[in-house]
């Protein structure tokens, strides 16, 4: 996925979860929109160098969208709108082999006792195969942690792939980590116990659990190699 042109600057402070103010290189002060409802554990320290893209809509409230933060010498992707696409793009051009063999891949499809949307639904002579994608940004200890906060909405996803798997059909976690270190993924037990205890169920009842590692650069970010999962 190639990204827009970015520009550089420093983290100055995020604040009410979609807000963060930014200093540029030239010295000016600018509030850029943050496109990650997470609590952002370990990326949003005051003086971390980000990278901002720019609206060409003029009616736009704010025009910066905060995308990068560098980490640890390692950027990191923090818009999460951007996963989705990310593991649609992997899906099709082969790089996550799991998930092949499917005539066709849909987006945002309605499924479930609760008229969710599952992210991406895959279809073909295999059968059903239902993903949820989840961002990944928290790296502690060497390991891609998820969730970086308590996670309902996420609780109830292991929950209806668990109905999915139930009904005979086959049932996809995928974790995109947008970041270049970190060996393995786990659940943030520490976090949220609540969200561990199901992941680990939701496997056992046959679940898949699958990481992949995204390359991040200020030019583009594509996810490259699978992770494996500690549970």
């Amino acid at each position: 996925m190639k990204l827009p042109p970015l520009i550089p600057g420093r983290l100055i402070k995020r604040y009410k979860r979609f807000l963060a103010d930014i200093q540029l290189e030239d010295g000016s002060v600018v509030t850029a929109h943050c496109p990650n409802s997470g609590s952002m554990l370990g990326c949003n320290l005051p003086g971390l160098p980000v990278m901002l893209s720019l609206s060409p809509n003029p009616n736009r409230k704010l025009a910066y969208t905060w995308e990068l933060v560098q980490v640890n010498g390692y950027w990191v992707g923090l818009n999460t709108m951007l996963p989705n696409r990310l593991a649609e793009e992997a899906i099709l051009d082969g790089t996550v082999a799991e998930l092949q063999g499917y005539a066709n891949l849909r987006r945002e499809v309605s499924y479930g006792s609760e008229r969710s949307r599952i992210d991406i639904l895959l279809e073909g002579e295999k059968g059903h195969c239902y993903v949820e994608v989840k961002n990944v940004t928290l790296v502690e200890h060497g390991l891609a942690l998820f969730p970086d906060a308590v996670t309902e909405r996420g609780q109830k996803h292991l929950r209806e792939l668990m109905e999915v798997v139930k009904n005979g059909h086959r049932g996809v976690l995928l974790f995109t980590v947008q970041r270049g270190d970190g060996s393995a993924v786990a659940p943030a037990d520490a976090i949220d116990p609540t969200y561990g205890r199901l992941l680990r169920e939701a496997v056992k009842q046959g679940v898949e659990a699958l990481a992949y590692r995204a390359q991040v650069s200020p030019e583009q970010i594509r996810l490259t190699e699978r992770l494996g999962m500690q549970l």
